[in-house]
């Protein structure tokens, strides 16, 4: 109780009255909830309540108690961050397991013994199988971004972990999803214990409490009225969405050479990187973070005040992900979206799921500035072509031969 006073935490959201409940009394949990809900709150005081028992501190076993599994590495460090500050006055270890750095110093925390684990399961998986750690004294087990799990290619990953867990019925089951499609009911119900279903409308709550508004520029005036907004608004937290990697590297260039500092965040960032960009933009000190869709979700910053559609989504459910990056926490917030020649045709499908017209702003095209042209980049050699004749040191790491034994 005096880490939630501590964490500023007065009431619970709607994800948190209906799962804590039913958590506490020892039930299963399958929950609906999208992230900015207070979903992991919600989760960790219910793994907090589970592991307390009088002899705490006294004996450990072998082995972390809880197991949490996130689909991305930066949602597991988030979580890793949300569980300490609530933990504040609590003696559990917790331990974080994900892939792209750190790996020994990752093991040397692990092997000297954690009590709550937190990572993503490629890492997890790997450490289990070098038995730096044993998964036989599980007692609660939470899955977040469980459709997410999905999408990224993680489900053979999932199942290996729970089926070397104690049984459903010996331990506590925890698992979120922003939607409780049919593959993750099925998920649940097979390596869970009857699970309370809970369901919070995941979309109108936020859509709600976010002041859309769209215009209408020709591709042109995308970036000369992107630069103009931010300026007059003073961006210093605001989230730019794209639809691929080469336009945020793009407009990244245009930003950053335009005097709006500026960073872009993708797959091919290396995770020390990505984990800089990220710190720096949750403390302020990067005022606007580019990112693709694989940014909107899992993704839970305080205090976003604006997210540019600057390509609008062709999928409605992913405009919704995105504005949800904002007006968080019964906050509001600002998504401004640009209906371009290009992508302007996703419009009426958006309109129609979030269920209302969004408000259109004019432009005026002479007020907009002038905008210098970033330099080009010199173009990177190519590697050689694979062959006949090509050397193996020549051929592009991380790709699998066509023949031969593959590599483990």
């Amino acid at each position: 109780m005096r880490g939630i006073e501590a964490a500023g935490f007065r009431q619970c959201t709607p994800i948190q009255a209906k799962t804590l409940p039913i958590a506490l009394a020892g039930h299963d949990v399958a929950g609906q909830a999208q992230t900015g809900t207070g979903k992991t709150a919600a989760f960790l005081i219910a793994l907090f309540c589970k592991l307390a028992r009088p002899d705490d501190g006294e004996r450990r076993p072998p082995g972390p108690r809880a197991l949490i599994l996130a689909p991305t590495r930066e949602l597991a460090v988030q979580i890793h961050a949300d569980a300490t500050a609530l933990a504040k006055f609590l003696p559990y270890r917790f331990g974080l397991a994900f892939g792209g750095t750190d790996y020994e110093k990752q093991r040397r925390e692990l092997a000297d013994g954690v009590d709550i684990l937190i990572g993503t399961p490629g890492r997890i998986i790997d450490f289990f199988k070098q038995k730096v750690f044993g998964l036989k004294h599980i007692e609660v087990m939470v899955l977040d971004e469980a459709d997410r799990m999905f999408d990224l290619g993680f489900i053979r990953d999932i199942r290996f972990v729970l089926r070397r867990l104690p049984e459903a019925s010996q331990r506590l089951n925890l698992l979120f999803s922003a939607t409780l499609s049919h593959r993750v009911l099925e998920l649940a119900y097979e390596h869970m214990n009857d699970p309370g279903l809970v369901r919070i409308e995941p979309d109108k709550v936020t859509v709600d409490r976010v002041r859309q508004s769209i215009y209408f520029p020709s591709n042109e005036e995308k970036i000369p009225l992107l630069i103009s907004l931010l300026r007059q608004m003073d961006a210093r937290r605001t989230m730019i969405f794209v639809n691929t990697r080469r336009e945020a590297d793009r407009l990244h260039a245009y930003l950053e050479h335009n005097g709006i500092h500026a960073s872009a965040i993708s797959g091919d960032v290396p995770q020390r990187k990505r984990l800089k960009m990220f710190k720096d933009f949750v403390a302020g000190e990067l005022p606007v973070l580019i990112g693709t869709d694989v940014a909107s979700r899992g993704l839970h910053v305080p205090d976003v005040s604006h997210v540019f559609n600057y390509d609008l989504p062709q999928d409605p459910e992913d405009y919704v992900h995105r504005i949800g990056r904002t007006a968080r926490a019964g906050a509001s917030g600002d998504a401004i979206s640009f209906g371009c020649e290009e992508y302007v045709v996703s419009l009426p499908e958006i309109e129609a799921f979030i269920g209302r017209r969004i408000p259109v702003m004019s432009i005026d095209p002479a007020t907009l500035p002038e905008i210098e042209t970033p330099p080009r980049r010199p173009r990177e050699k190519r590697p050689p072509k694979k062959g006949f004749g090509a050397k193996s040191g020549d051929r592009e790491p991380g790709r699998r031969r066509r023949r031969g034994k593959r590599s483990g």
